[in-house]
């Protein structure tokens, strides 16, 4: 997609910016690839730095509930320090990196309900203007893939996903938020805990996978939380994941306390159920949004709320 703005505070016959990412969607710890295009205006200006930000739709909770706003999680400058003539078309090519948190926001292109955007700011001598915001998708890691697909396999459902403002302890996090994505429990857990919350914290030698749990209270005593984090390397190759997810869940509920395991491969021995993957159960959800609701959300707000955050909340840090 491709958006055109006039720099405002630069006066009428300002330049202008397009950016335009490179097609098809990201892997956390990737490149993101583009293209911004100026077009110079009806004088010649400098242009003293280009900067790209990526910036996230959160949620953050406080004692009047909860509230939503957007945060930049990384700033890069690509350009400047040249001048612009007046009419001069220049396109500016860049490659950046992308955190290795940054949250998953589709999967088999199916949109999880995260909204991700790329803003352009472009500053000139004495003035600035950031530009509208370029929706950025991000696809998961083979390893978060992996994990997802033996969560659908084992029966498991995918309620929702969000972004939540602040850390979770006792890992190695590093950006201001983090994803949780919301589970319906497997029927084999099902008499244990009403639902389950997941969230990825990737990280070059491989990734923590946080599980919280709302175990149900028994006869002398109501229900409690309880987390557990577990860690796995990035090679998926001949791992039996449905056994090693499975272990995870059953580990959580069985113990009163947190718990803690250290990276673990399990070889598969062979093919594991005849379930849909979570891929199959986001699609179902997708179709549902089709026709009205996901989630517990009516098309329409979910289409508001983005439109809100691409068009009006660009101030929002």
């Amino acid at each position: 997609m491709v958006f055109k703005r006039l720099l405002g505070s630069l006066g009428v016959g300002g330049p202008t910016v397009d950016t335009v990412l490179d097609p098809g969607a990201v892997l956390p710890g990737g490149t993101l690839s583009g293209e911004i295009r100026l077009a110079g205006g009806s004088a010649a200006v400098d242009i003293d730095h280009i900067t790209l930000e990526l910036v996230a739709r959160v949620e953050a909770e406080h004692e009047g509930g909860e509230s939503e706003g957007s945060v930049v999680f990384e700033r890069f400058t690509v350009g400047g320090g040249f001048r612009l003539g007046e009419g001069e078309r220049r396109a500016v090519r860049f490659d950046v990196p992308l955190p290795w948190e940054t949250p998953v926001t589709e999967l088999y292109g199916q949109p999880l309900g995260i909204v991700l955007g790329v803003r352009t700011e472009l500053a000139v001598t004495g003035a600035r203007d950031k530009g509208d915001l370029d929706p950025l998708a991000v696809r998961p890691l083979p390893v978060q893939e992996a994990v997802l697909e033996a969560l659908g396999q084992l029966g498991f459902g995918f309620r929702s996903a969000d972004l939540e403002y602040g850390r979770i302890g006792g890992t190695g996090q590093t950006l201001p938020f983090y994803q949780e994505i919301e589970l319906t429990p497997a029927p084999q857990f099902a008499y244990e805990a009403s639902d389950f919350e997941l969230s990825f914290l990737a990280h070059p030698g491989g990734m923590e996978v946080v599980v919280e749990a709302d175990k149900r209270g028994g006869f002398l005593g109501g229900g409690h939380d309880t987390l557990g984090r577990f860690t796995v390397t990035h090679d998926t190759a001949g791992v039996d994941w449905n056994t090693v997810v499975d272990g995870w869940f059953r580990q959580l509920l069985e113990k009163r306390g947190p718990v803690y395991a250290e990276p673990h491969h399990v070889h598969q021995e062979g093919h594991h159920g005849s379930r849909p993957g979570m891929g199959t159960a986001v699609a179902a959800g997708a179709a549902g949004l089709a026709v009205g609701v996901v989630g517990g959300m009516v098309a329409a707000e979910v289409v508001d709320e983005v439109g809100d955050f691409f068009e009006g909340d660009e101030e929002e840090d």
